[in-house]
């Protein structure tokens, strides 16, 4: 007896080896060049055919956007007003990411990661309106009377029966996505923030760290549990109200580094572009392949503002709005707030800063509150740690509306109620646990997402053309099936 059962606990290991070798291959693919050059090759496709509608149109989708935020438009039942879903699907892509992210990317693929990290934007802009738009077109009202939408009802919608599979696809990757990427290590993040502000200033004693993790855990379960089951309409006006919040305290304290280290801007950006091509010549050799900065730009700026996941679509679709082509501008304001925007000051934060940069070493959200610390002073962790509160706290309640469709999708939306309580549970795993493994599968699942929506995208391309001619270069744009 005593030998079985420590024959089986000898199994458990191999077993775990196992799943992490699948999924670190599985991985590596999902977030690797050829995933990159598809994505990327889409984003490309649909800007060729639309002539390049996100440079052509950006002004339009500039105004349109930021002046949705002095317009007091209530929604109709079960809609959010078109700011609000902009703003929850900016909530759940500026995240940690664009913070931690970003400094992975630097630190592993040197300062010219940044420059391909723009071309993906860019070209992400056109793809993330494409999703937009098709989104608007093809959704439907749940039983409830919500809006519901995204790429699992533009392939169930827009293409055949026989593509409906691709469709569950989507939803299955979609939720065991939202546990590990949308939940528990945003949560990890807010905990491991909130213990190193109040630790540097002696207010967290060492023996009461388990016990503040787990107020933390519990107290962020109940506020996403109060968000969550009060609806569509509770999530837009938490979003639009916390979103520009967290993004005006973030952009102006690095327009504070930028301004205080305005002299150095002219080299860090040289060293940028330089760096794209001849990384060697900017890390002294560290970071020596351009396919390495190329790579980890690009997956960087794909990961942060999800341009060929699909996911931010989900959030538009809710939008009170019969005009799927100018809700699908809303995308392209999304991708430059993500990533040109946030991600950019964020890489000029640790560039400017003259913190060192281990090149060719693992780095995280550490080394960009080191780059606000050199600036400013050790006072500056607070903020840091209400801005990283607020991001990670956003990207729960985008991803809570995501998972939330994706499960209705699968079964019903008699689901929901339930998901959204597990949902908020693990939010104590989040914040409690170490998560390993948990967040490598999540970040693959994630990353899966991608196969299933590039290929509606591509094969509706013709029907977004039809949109696009209709709404810009025609009289008046095709409204929406719902």
């Amino acid at each position: 007896m005593c030998t079985a059962h420590k024959s089986k606990h000898k199994g458990e290991i191999p077993i775990l080896d196992i799943i992490a070798s699948v999924n670190q291959a599985v991985n590596d693919f999902v977030w690797g060049v050829p995933a990159m050059v598809c994505i990327l090759g889409v984003g490309l496709y649909l800007s060729l055919r639309t002539r390049f509608l996100q440079i052509r149109k950006f002004p339009t989708a500039i105004r349109a956007t930021l002046g949705r935020m002095f317009q007091k438009k209530t929604a109709q039942d079960g809609a959010m007003t078109p700011f609000q879903a902009v703003c929850t699907a900016l909530a759940a892509t500026v995240g940690t990411g664009n913070i931690a992210g970003v400094a992975g990317a630097i630190a592993i693929g040197g300062p010219g990661a940044v420059f391909w990290m723009w071309v993906s934007a860019l070209l992400g802009m056109c793809t993330k309106f494409a999703e937009v738009t098709l989104a608007v077109h093809f959704r439907e009202r749940n039983a409830q009377g919500d809006y519901v939408g995204g790429p699992m009802y533009y392939i169930k919608n827009g293409l055949n029966r026989r593509w409906y599979w691709l469709a569950v696809l989507y939803s299955v990757f979609g939720v065991f996505t939202v546990f590990g990427t949308g939940n528990a290590t945003q949560v990890n993040t807010i905990t491991a923030s909130i213990n190193t502000a109040l630790s540097s200033y002696g207010l967290l004693p060492a023996d009461a760290v388990t016990l503040c993790r787990w107020l933390i855990g519990v107290s962020i379960a109940l506020i996403l549990a109060l968000v969550l089951l009060g609806g569509i309409k509770r999530i837009g006006r938490v979003t639009e109200k916390l979103v520009p919040f967290m993004a005006l305290l973030y952009v102006m304290l690095a327009l504070g580094v930028v301004a205080l280290n305005l002299g150095r801007v002219p080299a860090v950006l040289g060293a940028i572009v330089t760096g794209a091509f001849q990384p060697m010549a900017v890390t002294g050799g560290v970071v020596g392949s351009f396919f390495t900065s190329m790579q980890k730009g690009v997956a960087r700026g794909i990961f942060s503002n999800e341009a060929g996941l699909g996911t931010g679509s989900i959030a538009h679709a809710c939008a009170d709005t019969q005009e799927p082509v100018r809700q699908g501008l809303f995308g392209i304001f999304e991708v430059f707030a993500d990533t040109i925007v946030i991600c950019t000051l964020t890489a000029l934060v640790i560039l400017l800063s003259g913190v060192p940069v281990g090149y060719g070493q693992a780095a995280g959200a550490e080394l960009t509150i080191s780059g606000f610390v050199a600036t400013y002073g050790n006072w500056v962790t607070i903020f840091t740690a209400v801005a990283m509160c607020c991001f990670a706290f956003s990207t729960i309640i985008g991803w809570g509306l995501y998972g939330a469709r994706c499960v209705e999708f699968l079964f019903s939306s008699r689901a929901i109620a339930p998901f959204m309580v597990v949902y908020s549970l693990v939010a104590i795993l989040g914040a409690t646990a170490d998560l390993g493994l948990l967040w490598s599968i999540a970040e693959t699942f994630n990353g899966l997402m991608s196969i299933p929506n590039l290929i509606a995208l591509f094969l509706l391309s013709g029907t977004l053309l039809r949109l696009v001619r209709g709404a810009l270069d025609g009289s008046r744009a095709p409204r929406g099936r719902a």
